[in-house]
């Protein structure tokens, strides 16, 4: 596995409990791999897959579940998109921090292979029988001899770089603008909340009981010392209605960071012998809480794929794996896509958009079955068995 992150720990940690032996490699340190804030809305499916490779119990404990994800949309009352009414199933707030947190735990008891402060990795022959891969660490040379490798290593990594340009297609969308995000130790909003106002799209979600995440739309080249804590508070509860705003709990922030909005897919996800997974196959703009349950369901297939390949000498799965994962991939490409559109203000936004936005947000509170249609899709699809 190529990436320490919370695909490339999970694939490992469910390929030993399938038999399968793997070494991770990561760039950066254990410390700075757990530094990194990132998503912490779990579909049921994510949370039942944690449960099943057990995974789950302090998520359990810690973690919020939620029956659904609300829209605070101005001048109209609040509308939860009801995934358990219309599916029976919950969501979970648990941040990917506490599962990478979670992960290590489980490589280090069972004592797994990890490489950190791996530089200059470079993956060699992986359309022939006998990959390996290079890297150096403290000046040293190393090499790996594998069977497959599993590329994990997020959008910049080399893991996709080392496709062809000639196989390798790519779609991309980039969005005109940022979220503006903080973190702070304050009682967060009992739900988790998407706000659209004319000034810009605006989230309010939790951690743990006692740890809060805000953010904000903002315009792209946006400069984090433009942005005082209490400019951000000021502006946040101002896109949020007032009876919402008043509950906000505020404090100092202990983090805070601007995230650029991106869709992108690369195809295929295989390459000879390497499998791509996660970030370095797909991006989607936070929006709709689908990048790290993405990446969880990547590693399900190819897991699967694995195991049937080196127990069994099965390849239906590994040869079918880039087709099966890119059809879940881009229904959530599409719907964060939408989500995004809907509630965001874009920069060449006029009336007639506003207008067609409105109408398509009150179509969703009047009919029941675009309820239902979009629960569906927000919970989360069955994985394909």
């Amino acid at each position: 596995m190529i990436g320490g992150g919370p695909a490339g720990l999970l694939l490992s940690h469910m390929l030993h409990l399938g038999g399968v032996d793997s070494i991770v490699v990561e760039r950066q340190t254990k410390a700075h791999v757990l530094s990194r804030i990132r998503a912490g809305v779990l579909e049921e499916g994510t949370v039942r897959l944690l449960r099943d490779v057990g995974l789950g119990d302090r998520m359990d404990r810690e973690g919020k579940p939620h029956d659904g994800t609300v829209i605070a949309w101005q001048d109209r009352a609040p509308f939860l998109i009801d995934t358990h009414k219309h599916t029976g199933r919950k969501m979970m707030a648990y941040g990917q921090t506490a599962i990478t947190q979670d992960l290590y735990a489980a490589y280090e008891r069972r004592g797994g292979e990890l490489v950190e402060g791996a530089a200059d990795v470079r993956l060699h022959d992986v359309t022939s029988d006998s990959p390996f891969v290079t890297f150096t660490r403290d000046g040293i040379a190393h090499r790996i001899d594998c069977d497959v490798v599993a590329g994990c290593d997020g959008f910049h990594g080399v893991s996709r770089q080392s496709i062809p340009a000639d196989v390798l297609r790519t779609f991309e969308r980039a969005y005109p603008f940022g979220w503006l995000g903080i973190m702070s130790e304050t009682p967060p909003l009992d739900d988790i909340i998407y706000a659209q106002h004319e000034r810009g799209f605006a989230l309010a979600s939790q951690r743990s009981p006692m740890l809060s995440r805000y953010y904000v739309q903002c315009p792209i080249g946006t400069d984090l010392a433009d942005w005082p804590d209490d400019r951000f508070w000021a502006e946040l509860k101002a896109r949020f209605p007032k009876p919402l705003a008043d509950r906000i709990a505020t404090g100092p922030s202990i983090e805070k960071s601007i995230a650029p909005l991106r869709s992108f897919v690369a195809e295929p996800m295989r390459y000879g012998r390497l499998f791509l997974a996660g970030d370095a196959a797909h991006i989607v703009p936070p929006t709709g809480a689908k990048g790290l349950n993405l990446a969880v369901s990547d590693v399900f297939y190819l897991q699967r794929a694995l195991v049937a390949h080196f127990k069994a000498g099965d390849d239906r799965w590994l040869d079918s794996y880039s087709e099966t994962a890119l059809r879940r991939v881009w229904g959530a490409e599409r719907l964060s896509w939408w989500l995004t559109r809907l509630l965001h203000v874009f920069p060449e936004q006029d009336g007639f958009d506003t207008r067609v936005n409105q109408n398509e947000f009150d179509h969703l509170c009047a009919s029941p079955t675009a309820q239902a249609a979009l629960a569906e899709q927000y919970i989360g699809l069955p994985l394909e068995t």
